[in-house]
């Protein structure tokens, strides 16, 4: 059991950060895993909600620090993806980071916020109100 606890949350973490950024990987069949493995749920929810949040950082950082062109050719995001993401942000205001934990749309969204230099007082709590309570509620429906 002590190496599933020691492995368990290096493994979640990992698999949280790497499901924020725009790889196409899910972070939600390791947290329910070891939800049912009987890992406490809420060290597991905190812990794959830093992960999720400093993942969304790394796009949110591309997208400041690079020109947009520059990013959707690293990110191998369409042009339309693009476009999308910076249509709903605008529509939607800063209230959309805390959508960023959807598939499809949230990755391209903290780059965005990225690119317009949304400032990170608004962009951290947001993301990770959004991402957090994604995953209270996974795991009240899996427990």
């Amino acid at each position: 059991m002590e190496y599933l606890t020691e492995f368990g949350y290096i493994g979640l973490f990992a698999a949280a950060f790497l499901a924020a950024t725009i790889l196409p990987l899910g972070s939600e069949v390791v947290l329910v895993a070891l939800l049912l493995s009987g890992l406490s749920p809420a060290g597991l929810v905190a812990v794959a909600t830093v992960g999720n949040v400093l993942g969304s950082l790394t796009n949110y950082y591309l997208g400041f620090w690079a020109s947009s062109a520059r990013v959707r050719r690293w990110l191998a995001l369409s042009d339309r993806a693009y476009v999308q993401a910076t249509e709903r942000f605008k529509r939607y205001g800063l209230v959309s980071l805390c959508f960023a934990w959807l598939p499809v749309i949230g990755d391209p969204l903290t780059v965005v916020a990225g690119v317009m230099r949304i400032r990170l007082l608004w962009f951290v709590p947001l993301v990770t109100l959004g991402k957090c309570l994604r995953y209270i509620a996974l795991s009240y429906v899996v427990l």
